[in-house]
């Protein structure tokens, strides 16, 4: 059967570069197109900005910048964004959709680890990070650090797009389905409402008893283009389980922890976690939610992945306790089979992952 529904794969993200539905000021880099999605890049400036802000439907980004804007940082050679502010950058990629075509964008899941808040921007938005069928324009991203600052330069790649035509998400039945089929979260009975499948907390931890990380204020900066730079124990606080299988959320602390599933993507779909669901309490799981076809698959060297879960809680202290569920995985049909899956064959930085911090950090 062929599909004319469905997320775009790589082979045909990379087509929409041929036929100039997208476009780039540079060659793009090796790895930039992942089995279901594209990295964006920072283009040569950030301007720093009063405050977030929806361009609404009559105005241009640039138009907004103009009024708001601060001032200008050179991206060119580097430069440290600090925590607390806001930043618009204008990314090198530009959109001009087909009139079926819309997409989506992301946090990148190192970008999420580090506690960097992002959002894609278009001219006349909204809605961040949804670009609705058949724009033709301009990228922005919208950057806060949240907890570290960070240096960043031109070509950084923090947020991904996903494309799709028509609506592909799965329903509660076939989802279902799926899951007896393939087995999407290793639990016994799981959880399907709300169009989604749900994601429970482990707060028992390893054999050590570690169960997460706690980030650290006033810390140095991260460079979010090297890897294995940083000493943990600079950075993140270790949080052991003391018996109780709980664990009690500080209002603006931030928290890296893993679900008690793990989980699996087969290869003809992608996933998605929700950042938030008000239904399950009072906190944020999860800003970078896309999972690619192949997480967690086992020929794709995937098997036991369980997924890291950026946590904050909202206002008041709140009790997590342990197979509580945060969240919910929604399921999207691919239009194509992706050339390439997520794993060790593309150096995927998460595979067969438990509970780990972000690449940039020294095991």
């Amino acid at each position: 059967m062929i599909r004319t529904t469905g997320i775009l794969a790589d082979r045909a993200i990379a087509a929409l570069f041929d036929t100039g539905r997208l476009v780039t000021e540079r060659p793009l880099d090796s790895d930039q197109i992942q089995p279901a999605s594209l990295d964006l890049r920072l283009g040569t400036k950030a301007f720093r900005v009063r405050a977030s802000f929806m361009p609404g439907p009559n105005s241009l980004v640039s138009d907004k910048l103009d009024r708001l804007k601060l001032h200008v940082v050179d991206l060119s050679q580097g430069a440290v964004l600090e925590t607390g502010c806001v930043y618009i950058v204008p990314l090198m990629e530009r959109l001009d959709l087909p009139a079926d075509m819309s997409a989506s964008a992301n946090p990148k899941s190192s970008t999420g680890r580090l506690d960097i808040f992002t959002r894609v921007i278009t001219d006349y938005a909204q809605e961040f990070d949804k670009i609705p069928a058949g724009y033709s324009g301009p990228l922005y991203l919208e950057i806060s650090p949240r907890t570290f600052p960070i240096v960043v330069r031109q070509g950084s790649r923090l947020s991904q797009i996903r494309f799709r035509i028509g609506n592909a998400l799965l329903g509660e039945p076939e989802l279902l389905k799926l899951h007896n089929d393939e087995t999407l979260v290793a639990s016994q009975q799981p959880n399907v409402s709300g169009g989604g499948i749900a994601l429970s907390i482990d707060l028992a931890g390893d054999g050590q008893g570690l169960i997460g990380y706690r980030g650290k204020h006033h810390t140095a900066v991260v460079d979010v283009d090297k890897k294995a730079q940083h000493d943990i124990f600079d950075f993140w606080e270790p949080l052991y389980s003391r018996g109780r299988n709980e664990l009690i959320l500080d209002p603006d602390e931030f928290y890296i922890l893993v679900s008690r599933e793990a989980v699996h993507v087969p290869p003809l779909y992608a996933a998605e976690m929700t950042p938030f669901d008000p239904l399950v309490g009072e906190f944020r799981v999860h800003y970078a939610g896309f999972f690619d076809p192949g997480f967690g698959h086992e020929a794709a060297g995937g098997r036991g992945s369980r997924a890291v879960l950026e946590v904050r809680s909202h206002e008041v202290p709140f009790i997590l306790e342990d197979a509580q569920i945060v969240g919910r995985l929604v399921y999207e049909h691919m239009l194509d089979a992706p050339e390439g899956l997520y794993g060790s064959g593309l150096g995927s930085n998460y595979q067969a992952q438990g509970l780990k911090l972000s690449k940039h950090f020294r095991s």
